[in-house]
């Protein structure tokens, strides 16, 4: 069976300043949301912005590949 070209898909969403501070080891972990989109509406990387409760704040959060 091949997959299905459904309208709605599900993504991952990370945290753009835990991705950055990982490298110098500062933040515990790395924020990720799991959320759908709608792939004819939204055809690029999805962005916004949520909170982030290792960095203590509201940060942008982008779409990562699973």
């Amino acid at each position: 069976m091949s997959k299905s070209k459904d309208v709605r898909v599900i993504v991952v969403l990370e945290c753009t300043s835990c991705v950055r501070n990982d490298v110098n080891k500062k933040s515990p972990g790395i924020s990720r949301y799991i959320t759908q989109k709608n792939r004819h509406n939204t055809s690029g990387r999805l962005e916004l912005k949520k909170f982030c409760r290792y960095c203590k704040q509201h940060t942008i959060h982008v779409e990562i590949k699973k």
